[in-house]
This record gives C-alpha cells, sequence and structure tokens, in this order.
C-alpha cells in the first residue's frame, strides 16, 4: 500500500511542517498546526510555468476604456454608503467582520432586501437553512422582493459558477469560513480553503462584474479569523464593532481601494433591524448627571464629531496591588496616564482602586481623550465635578503638557449645537473665545476642577 503523505499547515499564516511542533516558528501561535494530506505534484509549478507561459499584449493608460456599468449600488443607508466611498462597486469585493451576533447577518439582509427592490441579488449562506433566513427576512420586512434569491451551499466551485452566469448583481456570502472547494482535501475554515475559495469567488466577480460581499468571522483577538492574504484580496474591509447586547455599534472601513478609510456608520438595534443613529451626541448625553468623576469629551468616529460621556470611580483598595479596570479605553493607555498624573500633581493614587468607562459601548482610540480621562479620574479622586457647559478633548504627554489635536473645528460645533458654552482644551487653538486653553495637566486640574 501507498502510504498518504500529510503535512502540518499553520492556521494563522499558512506555513507547512512536515511534522507537528506545539508552536509555529513563522508567526509564533501555538497550537495552530493542522494535519493536512499533502497535495501530489508531478512536475514543479516553476518548471511548468517555463513552457505555458504567453507573451500578453499590454494597454496604454489612454486606450484603457471604463466600463458604463460601474454605477454604484446605494445599500439604502447613507451613512454605511459614506463608509464604502458611495456605495457598493460593480465588481468589488467587500469583506465583512465582526463578532458573532453582533448584526452582520441582519445588516446585509437588510441592505440586500434594499438592492433587490430594482437589481437581481443573490444570498448564498453556509451557516443556515433557507427557513432560517426566511424567519429574518420576515422580521425585517424582505420576503416579498421577488429579485431576492436564496441558496444554501458551502461549495465554493458551485457559487463561483453561479457568479459567472451573469444573473446576479450583486452576491452575498455567509460566510467565507464555511466555503469549500472539491479539489482541497482540508477541512472548511482552514488557511487553504479560505485561501483559494476567496480566490476562485473573487476570480468570478471579476469576470462578471458582479459585486460580492464576503462576511467573514473573527478571533478571540478580535482580528479576523483565517489568513492575512485574505484581507489583500479583497477591494473593502469592513469591521462591525460593538456591544452584541447593547450600546451602539460601529462599522467602519478598515481597508478601502474606492473611498476613505476614515469614515464611520453608526447603528442600534431594534427588532425590526439596524437603525443608523441620527444624533449619537445627544443620545449618549440624554441619562447623564453632573457628578464627580463625569467629564463629557468631544470625539471623533471617522470625520464626525461625537460627544461622549467619560466616567471614573476612584476607590481605596482592599488588597495590596491596586485595581485599573477600563471599558472602552485602553488599559495600557490608561496606566500611563495615571503615572503621568501622579508624576506631575499632587494627586496619590497608588493606594487607589481606579475604573474608566465611556458610556454607551464605544471604544476610544482617540489620543485627544487623554484629557478627559485625566480630568475624570482627578475629579473623581478629589471628589469635585467640573462645572455645567464644559467640554473637554486634548492629548496629554509624559511631561504633563497638553498637546494639540486634530478636527478642533468639528468638535467644538458639535458642541456648540449641543448647548456647550466652554472646551478645556489645547491653548493653541485658534477659537480663544470658546476654548479656555490649557498648557499644563496640573493648570487644567487647578483651574476648573470646582468643589
Amino acid at each position: 500500500m501507498v502510504k498518504t503523505k500529510t503535512q502540518f499547515v499553520c492556521q494563522n499564516c499558512g506555513v507547512s511542517y512536515p511534522k507537528w511542533t506545539g508552536k509555529c516558528d513563522n508567526c509564533g501561535e501555538w497550537n495552530s498546526l493542522v494535519e493536512q494530506v499533502a497535495q501530489s505534484v508531478g512536475k514543479s509549478a516553476v518548471a511548468k510555468s517555463l513552457s505555458s507561459g504567453k507573451v500578453l499584449a499590454p494597454q496604454t493608460m489612454q486606450s484603457i476604456s471604463v466600463a458604463e456599468s460601474t454605477a454604484r449600488l446605494s445599500t439604502g443607508i447613507d451613512d454605511l454608503d459614506v463608509v464604502l466611498g458611495g456605495g457598493i462597486l460593480p465588481g468589488g469585493v467587500v469583506l465583512l467582520a465582526g463578532q458573532p451576533g453582533i448584526g452582520k447577518s441582519t445588516l446585509l439582509l437588510q441592505v440586500t432586501s434594499h438592492i433587490a427592490e430594482s437589481t437581481p441579488v443573490l444570498y448564498a449562506s453556509g451557516e443556515e437553512s433557507a427557513s432560517q433566513v426566511k424567519l429574518r427576512a420576515e422580521r425585517l420586512g424582505a420576503n416579498e422582493r421577488e429579485q431576492l434569491s436564496f441558496v444554501a451551499s458551502t461549495s465554493a466551485d458551485d457559487i463561483a459558477a453561479t457568479i459567472r452566469s451573469g444573473a446576479y448583481k450583486l452576491v452575498i456570502i455567509d460566510s467565507i469560513q464555511t466555503l469549500s472547494l472539491d479539489e482541497i482535501t482540508s477541512a472548511p475554515g482552514s488557511v487553504s480553503q479560505i485561501t483559494n475559495s476567496s480566490n476562485v469567488v473573487i476570480r468570478a466577480a471579476k469576470e462578471s462584474g458582479a459585486a460580492v460581499v464576503l462576511v467573514g468571522h473573527v478571533t478571540k483577538e478580535g482580528s479576523i479569523a483565517g489568513p492575512k492574504v485574505l484581507e489583500h484580496l479583497v477591494d473593502v474591509v469592513l469591521q462591525f464593532e460593538g456591544d452584541r447586547y447593547g450600546g451602539f455599534k460601529v462599522v467602519r472601513a478598515v481597508k478601502n481601494r474606492f473611498g476613505s478609510t476614515s469614515e464611520a456608520a453608526i447603528f442600534e438595534m431594534y427588532e425590526q433591524g439596524l437603525r443608523v443613529v441620527e444624533n449619537p451626541s445627544a443620545a449618549l448625553l440624554a441619562e447623564r448627571q453632573n457628578a464627580d468623576g463625569s467629564v463629557v469629551m468631544a470625539t471623533l468616529e471617522g470625520t464626525r464629531p461625537l460627544l461622549v460621556e467619560i466616567q471614573a470611580l476612584v476607590n481605596p483598595t482592599s488588597f495590596g496591588y491596586p485595581k485599573r479596570t477600563a471599558s472602552g479605553f485602553d488599559l495600557n493607555r490608561l496606566n500611563l496616564l495615571i503615572a503621568v498624573l501622579e508624576r506631575r500633581t499632587k494627586l496619590n493614587l497608588s493606594d487607589k482602586d481606579i475604573y474608566v468607562n465611556v458610556v454607551g459601548g464605544l471604544k476610544l482610540a482617540d489620543p485627544a481623550a487623554d484629557l478627559a480621562v485625566c480630568m475624570a479620574i482627578a475629579s473623581a479622586s478629589a471628589g469635585r465635578r467640573l462645572d455645567d457647559g464644559i467640554v473637554v478633548f486634548g492629548e496629554v504627554g509624559l511631561g504633563g503638557e497638553i498637546r494639540s489635536v486634530q478636527s478642533v473645528d468639528r468638535r467644538i460645533s458639535e458642541a456648540k449645537k449641543l448647548g456647550f458654552t466652554q472646551a478645556i482644551a489645547p491653548k493653541y487653538s485658534s477659537d480663544k473665545t470658546f476654548i479656555k486653553g490649557v498648557g499644563d495637566l496640573r493648570q487644567a486640574l487647578i483651574d476648573y476642577l470646582q468643589k
């Protein structure tokens, strides 16, 4: 009997090994090697290419004609169109990734329901049956669209053939991790299956001019599951973030060949599906109580200004090592800011438990949140609060200096719209009437924390 040759392939980076090892030497991941049957090859791929290649006929840039059918497909959600760069481009491939249960399938069914009013759309699911998708479609009001078709399949070959038929202008594949090719023996979701299945689907999309949206899973660390090459193959990568059980959900572009990556769409989940939050600042501040430890910060979600409440709670620790907890804010950054507060001001926080929360389930990555977090901690520690009508933003350096931030005018405009009268911000800002400029952290705490 001929012994079947096997190899061990890393599910994170795709490197193969002749025997199993606990750790991948290439990417450093543990327990990521999966046994697969080695593909039998007669002649090497390099040797075959020497005789099978042909001379290509290049075109000049002036001779290339742009097809008239490149009008984008509107999703029916204006904010999502902005994130996509104006809509879904024909022939483009979009990868939508997010935590399980956050609403990826719900959002895509709402989008297909709108597009299917005038354009044939195919929804291909490898995770759910037709009856399961029908129940969701009835809840969202998408069950009566005659141009919305559905197939339940996990075969990448069959789905690619359907795309090449040209019968559909938009194809939704839920999800890419469930697809498999017949020629590959590994299980669905492995590196080889995801890489080859996505290549087959993308090639079919480019040939037929149909737009394709792929749903992607994420790992427990939050990154997109599968090989990193998947993100390079597609044209647009959308990240669906937020809390599964409540709060706002944000869709932002991580990669976009057809538009900006600085835009974001903010949604809220209802029984009838996802709805755009028209005025998220007002919704986030509706239940705010101006107490110690509460600070309103002007941040940016993409290019959209947003006012959010940052809360801090400071308690004497009951243990030898104080606890620091952050929800919606980077914990390492919080520890750094606490060190700056202790070094550059007279606050003693070494024996205090500190908890910081960003209201609404948002996750802040804006450097301008530094000053608001510091003032919230100082306010909670001293039992003092900021005056009503004050909004805060600014980056804090290690020397305690307050550094300038981007898009100050947008932040101020949003604050004025909601009735705020002052802003504690870097002193180098242009609007001297609205902004109370501060140069360092110590000055900000002394001048603006009232009893």
